[in-house]
């Protein structure tokens, strides 16, 4: 690979997808998924924008980052 190519999706190494990544936490390895519960919650707009800018899945990614929250939180 060439200093020029250096960063560039290939067909080996192709361009990455952090919804991959948020897929593969939120799931923990297909494991079950807990149950949910549906509640009302109030966020500042400006956090919600920011969660729904990254696109689909915007509330799983609120779950996720509440879970790492309370997983640090607990150690």
């Amino acid at each position: 690979m060439s200093a020029s190519n250096k960063g560039r999706p290939t067909a080996d190494h192709p361009e990455f997808d952090p919804m991959h990544v948020v897929k593969g936490i939120v799931r923990r390895g297909l494991q079950p998924v807990p149950n949910k519960e549906l509640i009302s919650l109030r966020i500042d707009q400006d956090v919600l924008e920011w969660f729904k800018a990254q696109g689909p899945g915007y509330q799983t990614r609120i779950n996720s980052v509440l879970r790492a929250f309370r997983d640090a939180s607990s150690a």
